[in-house]
């Protein structure tokens, strides 16, 4: 941006945040090395081995901004470092006092609204205009009232809530709203049961999910090693402002857009799965959903395993010994993801489990890839109080660093024989991970079967080898004295574990970890970068490259643009999350991005993920819609990163058929149904396929951080009128699409209705999903981010 500036004759050192910018390097470890008590050493050399560039660009950036503080690697998760030690609740700028609120890079920045402050993701694009002084403009959201009533049963985790909620959220439709929780179920609800909730707002939908602050926030606060004067000082800001929960007070009356509840003695243990967050299983039928899994055809809940090939035994040797492998064998055991890692409670309970296992002899099968993935070194540091950590290492769960791992797709490679047994039996093989997402291709190629758990549960479903399993009535394994055990042998009772996190948890451990948070370690305290406020590229870098979004740009906006004669590049179903558009794992050894790279010298063992090589956009093109698992129906049944070039009809990857598309001249468009770009906020799934040369998305329904990505990228967003869709329309995405667009920006209306006509005679209404006037001053400058320069140089 600083060049851009600099070539339209601005000052680029107004480039700069406005506003104080806490920057976590959200450190994404590969768990290259597992079930080692070195591993996260181990891990981290790798990680800077193959990351040095990107660490450096980051670290030259600490340096060239103003108002800038970095966070290095290895320091934790975002969210649960904002939660136990970045948030302020209350603001005190000499002396004048305000509400903290927050807007972050990642869509789970919504645990935040655990701890009563008001914080929710967009996307890079938006945020980065945000810190050049750009207002973020939104529609006024309706609000919906949550409330809870009674207490969790015994042996209920925060995990088995979250599925809940997410489930009864997702099915109520919450997108683009704010949910609040409230009742007086609420004062049994520890801090990290409602970080825990509060996170997954992305998986049911909502743009928060908000707990306003009463006494059990003020105790996390002092917990976490904030001063008694700070914490007094927000109570009494919080009280004198009415917006202070006191459970002696007669709750008041508040009108909400609209209402559920939920008795929290009605939860239950339970999972989701196999492919999507909000898919929730009760334990209970978890074995028979499973077979009807199997057999149901491809789909969300399906596989179509043959009857006669689902109880099929694969032998395959495993260093030296014969073992086998089923449909629904876990493969892939993780404790990882901010969702659970914040919360001592399910932490500690997996412990638990760890330790009655291992003291009655039950072992996990060694080419399980089992990894523990903490958010922050405060985890660690009550394992080591609680002396259980040593359980979970003798079950293969030694911690592999700190960051995500396994639920942002960096699960690294399972054992060789493993991956051929999968790949040459066509195996349904599972994951289970207390993660927040298990969309298909996400967790890792090989493992089609995805289910999110809580940490104890993943113990227990590693312990037990597969996912075809009622834990009511057959045993996890055999003990020492060959006797049986089952599930209940080793559940925990929530009076074991509150003991364990009342004698483990304490303040001071919060202190210590975070005193020298931003001192780094030596790794990054050796790391040289050049100085000088702009960046020095390098042409033969292969993860960071200079994007070519300002590339022409003059200081006279473009003005907005129909479409005209566009073929549809893809055309899908419900469902579409950014992890199908732009996946953030592994870089497959066919794709267009593995060419790209070795034909730059990079050898496939240094291939790395696509969500390590952001910062080059040659690959992330190469990358978009490159999800091993999506489904385009231009290809009718065929599953994978492909489509039809339909004027040749020519069966070609993704890149190569939108690049044929633009040697032509042709504009694309893309086809979608529900739910289009649900997920993480990743800005790639809306800059990839604008570098694709994709004009349009039409789809019934969007996810809101990925329509506001595509405004910011120029993209046209059109929803299908209610009731419509492709295929009630009878589109085949055959056709050619023209979608007239006014000329002068000032004729366009958020929200009105637009005409889009084909080449075969039908024409269909849509709405137009420029939802305020500020989103089409965007549209009309080709981009927020090029109007966000053109502004600064008027200046």
């Amino acid at each position: 941006m600083r060049d851009a500036m600099n070539n339209l004759g601005g000052d680029s050192n107004k480039i700069n945040p406005l506003v104080p910018v806490d920057l976590v390097i959200d450190h994404s470890v590969q768990v290259d090395v597992a079930r080692s008590e070195n591993a996260v050493q181990a891990n981290m050399e790798l990680e800077f081995q193959r990351n040095k560039e990107r660490f450096a660009f980051l670290k030259w950036g600490s340096n060239a901004f103003h108002n800038m503080l970095v966070v290095p690697p290895g320091s934790g998760i975002v969210h649960q470092v904002n939660l136990e030690y970045l948030a302020r609740v209350v603001f005190n700028t000499n002396g004048l006092l305000y509400p903290d609120s927050v807007v972050g890079t990642d869509s789970h920045t919504t645990m935040i609204d655990g701890l009563g402050v008001a914080g929710w993701g967009v996307g890079g694009i938006e945020a980065e205009a945000t810190m050049l002084g750009q207002p973020m403009s939104m529609v006024l959201p309706g609000v919906v009232g949550f409330k809870l009533t009674g207490k969790l049963r015994d042996g209920m985790t925060a995990t088995d809530l979250v599925l809940t909620v997410t489930q009864m959220l997702r099915k109520h439709g919450v997108v683009g709203k704010f949910v609040e929780f409230h009742g007086e179920g609420m004062r049994e609800l520890s801090l990290a049961d409602r970080a825990t909730i509060a996170n997954m707002s992305p998986e049911y939908g909502a743009t928060m999910g908000f707990f306003p602050v009463d006494h059990v926030t003020l105790q996390y606060l002092r917990l976490t090693g904030r001063s008694d004067d700070t914490v007094s000082m927000i109570e009494a800001y919080l009280r004198a402002n009415k917006m202070f929960v006191d459970y002696s007070e007669p709750e008041s009356k508040t009108v909400y857009s609209s209402c559920l509840e939920l008795n929290l003695e009605d939860v239950e243990p339970c999972v989701s799965g196999p492919k999507r967050p909000h898919d929730r299983v009760p334990l209970k039928e978890m074995k028979a959903d499973w077979h009807s899994c199997l057999d149901n055809r491809v789909g969300f809940k399906g596989f179509a395993v043959p009857k006669e090939a689902q109880s099929k035994a694969v032998e395959f040797n495993f260093n030296g010994t014969t073992a086998q492998l089923r449909h629904g064998d876990v493969v892939i055991a993780a404790i990882t993801s901010c969702t659970n890692t914040s919360n001592p409670s399910v932490m500690l309970g997996a412990a638990l489990v760890a330790k009655k296992a291992c003291d009655l002899g039950l072992e996990v099968k060694p080419w399980i890839k089992t990894s523990l993935a903490p958010g922050s070194g405060v985890v660690t540091k009550y394992l080591a109080k609680s002396g259980l950590q040593k359980y979970l290492n003798q079950l293969g769960f030694s911690i592999v660093g700190y960051g995500c791992t396994t639920c942002i797709g960096n699960s690294g490679d399972i054992h060789e024989a493993v991956a051929s047994a999968i790949v040459d039996n066509d195996l349904v093989a599972s994951a289970v991970l207390s993660g927040n997402r298990n969309f298909e291709g996400r967790v890792h190629p090989l493992t089609r079967a995805n289910y999110l758990a809580s940490p104890p549960l993943v113990v227990a479903y590693a312990l037990a080898g597969t996912v075809d399993i009622d834990f009511e009535t057959q045993p996890i394994g055999t003990g020492k004295d060959g006797k049986q055990i089952f599930f209940r042998d080793i559940w925990p009772s929530n009076k074991e574990v509150a003991e364990v996190v009342q004698s483990s948890v304490l303040p001071d451990m919060f202190k210590a970890t975070y005193e020298a948070i931003t001192k780094g370690n030596s790794m990054w305290n050796q790391l040289s970068v050049a100085s000088g406020t702009l960046y020095e590229w390098d042409p033969k870098s292969t993860y960071i490259h200079e994007p070519p979004y300002f590339k022409g740009m003059t200081m006279s906006p473009p003005g907005p643009h129909g479409v005209k004669d566009a073929y549809c590049l893809l055309n899908f179903g419900d469902s579409i999350t950014t992890d199908h558009i732009s996946p953030a794992g592994s870089i497959h050894k066919d794709s267009p991005a593995a060419k790209y790279l070795m034909e730059r010298g990079v050898d496939r063992r240094d291939f790395n993920s696509y969500g390590s090589r952001r910062g080059n956009d040659e690959i992330m093109a190469r990358g978009t819609f490159a999800n091993i698992r999506i489904v385009n129906k231009h290809l009718k049944g065929e599953v994978g990163p492909k489509t039809v070039h339909i004027p040749t009809g020519e069966k070609l990857s993704v890149f190569d058929a939108a690049m044929k598309y633009r040697n032509e001249g042709r504009d694309t468009i893309i086809l979608a149904g529900a739910e289009y770009g649900s997920g993480s906020s990743r800005d790639w799934a809306a800059k990839g396929p604008m570098l694709l040369g994709v004009k349009a998305v039409i789809s019934k329904s969007f996810e809101r951080i990925h329509r506001s990505n595509l405004v910011g990228m120029g993209i046209i967003p059109l929803c299908f009128k209610a009731g419509e869709d492709a295929e009630t329309l009878g589109l085949t995405g055959q056709e050619l699409y023209t979608i007239e667009l006014p000329n002068n920006v000032s004729e366009i209306k958020p929200g009105q209705d637009v005409t889009v006509v084909t080449n075969n005679g039908k024409s269909f209404t849509c709405t137009l999903r420029f939802d305020t006037e500020v989103e089409l001053a965007y549209f009309d400058h080709g981009g927020i981010l090029q109007y966000v320069i053109r502004n600064l140089i008027k200046q």
